[in-house]
């Protein structure tokens, strides 16, 4: 009743208080602050700053060895001996000791305090460490810096107290490594993180994963028995080492979205700088008079209006100068002088926190009041206890709206539908206020419904956080040493590209020669094809595509207006397919008939083209000689016959009279053929799917195995077996050998082994089972699964690399595949099959390379423009090979514009475009 009977304290608690609205405003409005930081474009114009921090991944529990951190206080460095046993850091051994910093050191020379902290660790480690080997150490370093990598960071600007002149725009890892190495110290500077990544880090000690911290005023070192302190062991309260009295948080952003940083992949923890929150003015619908007039007895007026709200240092500030406003409307301390009131820090915010507790608060808030020499009433008292209530408030429910936006972004950025995530608490307003903490806990889960956060009090996360850090940073560079090397060798060199494409341009010559083809591994067979389209073909045209257990039947209409299709498929059974080779060409007929039948194409004798996908060897451009069947197939009385004769047998036993089979042409050739008729421009064929195979143009006098001179004619290079004659055998590494050695065709079809769809995905399975045995994937635990031939398809390396797909979605295929996947791992994986597929399109390009420099050096051009028609899953459906591919051409073939025009229907409407080709050129 006496706080409602005054109108004035009223007002003041109102304007203290801010509104679950508004609070939802602050978060969105705190979302857009932290993309606006994010983003590369913005980042120079943010107040919150999100600067990457380079630390890459939390402890797994594997840490172990001896660790050195320095941390750099408000007056004192603390160096601290961290060892670290593999435990999971359940129970790390720590050494500290404290060194008091003189005050011109803090506003000398930037030399003088390196040098001084360097001191302080060679005193440190005389008094405990005699060894020889080399030291890592952590370098807590509590100001904002321009990080570029883990252990290199510039610094933007001094704060609390500290002015150290040539230092700003400095690299400090570099200072304390030069001070470190003048005291010939053998010790080397790892990392550098402040304060509130190390609380995220120490936070994720003892199995719990953290990916969030946040702190909230000062910091406090804990004493443990046994560490060592000045000298000597002390067991006693710890000492006061303020890190900070303001705010700031951190988090694991997905890497791709930190556009500052050079990572792309997995995640990084960002350092949010959030107390410059509302410095360009989006906090003004919440400040108060009492804010405004605080602010411009700061130091620094009109910046950090996030942390003035929040922060410890300020919040005493906040109630001395409602207190003064209240006082002079005579709502407080009447018959009293309060001139006192209206000196700056006479009331700390140790003291506001003391006096909100519910049963002493008011004793508190008496004793207080007197000795700042007024006389409260026991109303003065509650009402000055209501106020401090307010402020504290006001800044955990600020601090929730800061911590629902952080944690909305990571459900968000991630795809998830409810984030589950512990987030590290540090600060005094944290440590010391049960109110605060309930509010902050339960604003939270108000403002972010779809996260599930539980939060988790650190301990010496400047200390213990920070080698846990350093000890990450460690094992990381470790793992990345072993995986560097163990997928160096399919990480090829622009050299090495060049020489398989030199190699590339020698086996197309021997192929070409009459003498000397038979040593050849690429056999560059003459397809009998002697032009591409030229746009005026015109009719109907059957085509036949057989290359599987389905065949389809088309009937291609060319016109003046485009091309049409109409097409069926057809099913050959397996007793067919199995049987004689009457059988399967009288099936074959049948169902040809069966399709004019219902086109109403039986009266008609049109020109068919005859795509068919098995290897054969090809006497002119309606002969072809099977050399062998594939994919299933063993019909009797084929193989070393004319195929074109076999159907035209099978017609004339079925009686069907109305078939001319005008041309028989492979798949690759269908496809150049199709995109020919829309860019006459494209002279080569590629076909990038579960084989590999390419055709070109080539002139006739460089034809050796065909006679004639004049004019082109398209080669068919089967170029899948390029190397088989052991030309590319340093190409080849362990895991393609591991893949050959269990094909049907052991030693066959190398360099299609290395590109096409049907090996990639058995290529990233050894690869990846080589990770497990040398324990850096799966944390080395067997994987049965994995053993399984062919488990992981080429498919699953197109869905992982698809460019902006969560981790959480790599993570899903993994499971789906009995694999336990962590993010790190799902990071390593995703490498490996980018590295599969790259080293893919870059052979590709190789080859390809090849190809255009031959046939410019045909024509005698200083620059050829040509347009490659392609086709396959692989070019087609992987998100990155086309654009790989494309690239790498460009740079082996910088004489030549190549277009690439992917292929629809090449083994169908290019085999039709054949046969339109063939009459267009018999014409009279």
């Amino acid at each position: 009743p006496a706080l409602t009977s005054c109108p004035q304290v009223q007002r003041a608690l109102l304007a203290l208080t801010v509104p679950l609205e508004t609070l939802q405003a602050v978060k969105v409005r705190m979302l857009q602050a932290m993309r606006k930081g994010l983003s590369r474009q913005t980042h120079a114009q943010a107040n919150v700053r999100m600067l990457p921090t380079y630390i890459c991944s939390t402890p797994d529990g594997t840490e172990k060895g001896d660790i050195l951190v320095v941390e750099l206080c408000q007056s004192h460095v603390r160096t601290l001996w961290v060892t670290l046993l593999g435990d999971g850091n359940q129970s790390p051994q720590v050494l500290y000791k404290i060194f008091d910093m003189p005050r011109d050191i803090m506003q000398g020379k930037g030399e003088a305090l390196f040098d001084f902290i360097a001191q302080c660790v060679r005193q440190f480690l005389a008094g405990i460490s005699s060894s020889q080997h080399r030291l890592p150490l952590g370098f807590v370093f509590p100001f904002s810096c321009r990080q570029t990598q883990l252990d290199k960071a510039e610094l933007i600007s001094w704060s609390k107290g500290f002015s150290c002149s040539d230092v700003e725009g400095k690299d400090v890892v570099q200072l304390l490594q030069s001070a470190i190495n003048k005291q010939e110290l053998h010790v080397d500077v790892v990392a550098l993180m402040n304060d509130t990544v190390g609380t995220m880090m120490a936070c994720s000690m003892g199995g719990k994963s953290c990916e969030v911290a946040l702190v909230v005023g000062e910091q406090q070192a804990p004493c443990v028995p046994g560490w060592w302190v000045l000298g000597g062991l002390r067991q006693c309260s710890p000492p006061s080492l303020p890190a900070d009295s303001g705010t700031n948080s951190c988090f694991m952003a997905e890497a791709q979205q930190v556009e500052m940083a050079k990572e792309t992949s997995g995640r990084m923890c960002v350092n949010t700088e959030w107390g410059y929150f509302g410095d360009d003015g989006t906090l003004s619908d919440i400040l108060t008079p009492y804010d405004q007039c605080m602010d411009q007895e700061s130091s620094n007026p009109g910046e950090k209006r996030f942390e003035k709200l929040v922060g410890s240092l300020y919040l005493g500030e906040i109630v001395r100068h409602a207190l003064t406003t209240l006082a002079a409307e005579k709502a407080l301390f009447t018959g009293s002088s309060v001139a006192i009131l209206r000196t700056k820090d006479v009331l700390k915010t140790q003291q506001v926190l003391e006096i909100i507790n519910n049963e002493e608060g008011t004793a508190k808030a008496r004793r207080a009041l007197e000795a700042l020499g007024l006389q409260p009433s026991e109303q003065d008292c509650c009402r000055v206890q209501q106020i401090c209530r307010a402020v504290v408030s006001r800044a955990a429910a600020l601090c929730a709206a800061g911590l629902a936006a952080i944690l909305s972004h990571i459900c968000q950025s991630r795809e998830l539908e409810q984030l589950v995530v512990n987030v590290g608490v540090d600060g005094e307003l944290y440590r010391g206020h049960t109110r605060f903490r309930e509010i902050l806990q339960s604003v939270t889960g108000l403002l972010a419904p779809e996260c599930m956060a539980t939060l988790v009090p650190s301990v010496d996360g400047t200390g213990q956080g920070a080698a846990v850090a350093t000890a990450v940073a460690l094992r990381l560079a470790a793992q990345r040493r072993e995986v560097d090397q163990l997928l160096a060798p399919l990480r090829l060199s622009r050299a090495d590209l060049e020489r398989v494409q030199a190699l590339m341009r020698q086996e197309m010559e021997l192929g070409l020669g009459r003498e000397s083809n038979a040593k050849s591994s690429i056999r560059m067979l003459p397809t009998y094809v002697c032009g591409t389209p030229d746009g005026t073909e015109r009719g109907e045209f059957l085509a036949l595509d057989l290359g599987g257990t389905n065949f389809r039947v088309l009937v291609v209409r060319v016109a003046l207006d485009g091309i049409h299709i109409a097409s069926e498929i057809y099913v050959i059974p397996t007793a067919i397919m199995q049987g004689t080779g009457e059988a399967l060409f009288d099936h074959i007929i049948q169902c040809i008939m069966d399709f004019q039948l219902k086109q109403n194409l039986m009266e008609q004798v049109l020109p068919l083209g005859f795509t068919f996908s098995f290897p054969c060897q090809q006497l002119g451009l309606d002969k072809a000689v099977l050399l062998s069947w594939t994919k299933g197939f063993s019909a009797s009385g084929c193989v070393g016959q004319d195929v074109v004769q076999l159907l035209r047998e099978a017609a004339q036993r079925k009686q069907h009279l109305g078939l001319k089979v005008v041309a028989v042409v492979n798949d690759t050739v269908g496809t150049m053929m199709s995109c020919g008729y829309d860019d006459p421009k494209c002279e080569i064929g590629l076909i990038v799917g579960t084989g590999t195979n390419a055709c070109y143009m080539e002139e006739m006098k460089n034809v050796g195995t065909v006679e004639g001179d004049q004019g082109r004619m398209c080669i068919n290079m089967e170029w899948g077996a390029f190397g088989d004659n052991g030309c590319l055998d340093d190409v080849f590494t362990d895991f393609d050998r591991l893949v050959d050695e269990k094909t049907i065709n052991v030693g066959k079809q190398r360099f299609e082994k290395l590109i096409s769809g049907m090996y990639l995905g058995e290529i990233v399975r050894h690869i990846l089972l080589a990770l497990v045995e040398k324990q850096l994937l799966f944390r080395g635990k067997p994987c049965p699964k994995l053993q399984t031939r062919d488990i992981f398809q080429t498919k699953f390396l197109s869905a992982i690399e698809i460019d902006g797909l969560a981790l959480r979605q790599v993570r899903a295929i993994l499971q789906d595949l009995e694999l336990q996947a962590s993010f790190e791992d799902s990071v390593l994986v995703r490498e490996v099959c980018q590295t599969v597929s790259l080293r893919a399109a870059h052979l590709c390009a190789a080859g390809l390379a090849a190809v255009v420099e031959k046939m410019r050096e045909n024509r005698g051009l200083a620059h050829l423009a040509i347009t490659v028609g392609v086709d396959g899953t692989l070019y087609k459906m992987h998100p990155c090979f086309s654009q790989h591919l494309q690239q790498m051409l460009r740079d082996l073939a910088p004489k030549c514009t190549v277009t690439f025009l992917p292929s629809e229907d090449g083994s169908g409407k290019g085999a039709a475009l054949v046969a339109a080709v063939a009459c267009h050129a018999t014409e009279p």
